[in-house]
């Protein structure tokens, strides 16, 4: 029980990479999740290993709650042919995707993938894995910046967000109990491939919206990583329930 060991779902690219490589370096053991790129998941997993760390990948879809049981079940057989534990120690919700869902032109799908997702899977993900956290340990939502400062055509999925730092202040104290701690950690806009990689590639955009951060510039993946793990570690122990936001003073 010495090894910590965390779950990072959406491992494979993004601030899930990041937080899964942050973790590896301060000496935890990683498993991450993916939903179709396997090869990416895999290289994740080669990388965290050439840190010293051990490493495993497992495919969950996060808009199908009702396969989460499965994917309990498998976590559990890796935990036990790897470890030789039934339990872990810190579960970061992290996948996600964006849809804009501008007022008068939004689909009933694409509002439906959003709850699937980002509330309705990090709900009852939590709700199945918890009994494998061990006491004393950690989670992280991640939401966003757009929770707290409106950017047109985010509405739903700002919303979403809204919910999972609401969602977080009750887990907070039901899971207190077991001496669990959670927190939400907020980005802001980072050059990442979300929403097909725009802020990443387009300049203008970056320059832009960069302009408006007190530190000048968007996010890059490993500027959230890193806040990820130390808000999982012992470091921020008395902290939860809380909402630490990692953008830069953005919309300040």
């Amino acid at each position: 029980m010495d090894t910590r060991i965390a779950l990072v779902t959406g491992g494979n690219r993004g601030f899930g990479r990041s937080a899964a490589l942050a973790l590896a370096g301060d000496g935890a053991d990683v498993i991450i999740t993916y939903r179709e790129t396997v090869e990416e998941a895999h290289a994740v997993v080669k990388e965290i290993r050439a840190l010293g760390r051990e490493a495993g990948a497992l495919r969950v879809d996060l808009s199908r709650a009702e396969r989460f049981t499965e994917f309990d079940w498998e976590l559990g057989e890796l935990l036990g042919d790897v470890w030789g534990r039934t339990t872990f120690d810190h579960l970061v919700n992290n996948a996600g995707h964006g849809i804009l869902t501008t007022l008068g032109t939004t689909a009933l799908d694409d509002v439906q993938s959003l709850v699937d997702v980002h509330f309705t899977g990090v709900y009852f993900l939590t709700q199945q894995l918890a009994p494998r956290i061990a006491d004393g340990g950690s989670i992280v939502n991640i939401s966003s910046v757009l929770a707290r400062s409106a950017g047109e055509g985010w509405s739903v999925y700002a919303a979403m967000k809204g919910a999972v730092e609401v969602l977080t202040r009750y887990h907070a104290q039901e899971l207190g109990k077991r001496g669990i701690r959670v927190n939400v950690v907020a980005p802001g806009p980072a050059a990442t491939d979300f929403l097909d990689g725009t802020i990443r590639d387009d300049a203008a955009v970056r320059e832009m919206l960069g302009a408006q951060a007190a530190l000048g510039r968007v996010a890059e993946a490993d500027d959230i990583g890193p806040v990820i793990a130390a808000v999982l570690s012992d470091r921020f122990g008395w902290v939860t329930g809380q909402r630490i936001e990692a953008s830069g003073g953005a919309a300040l």
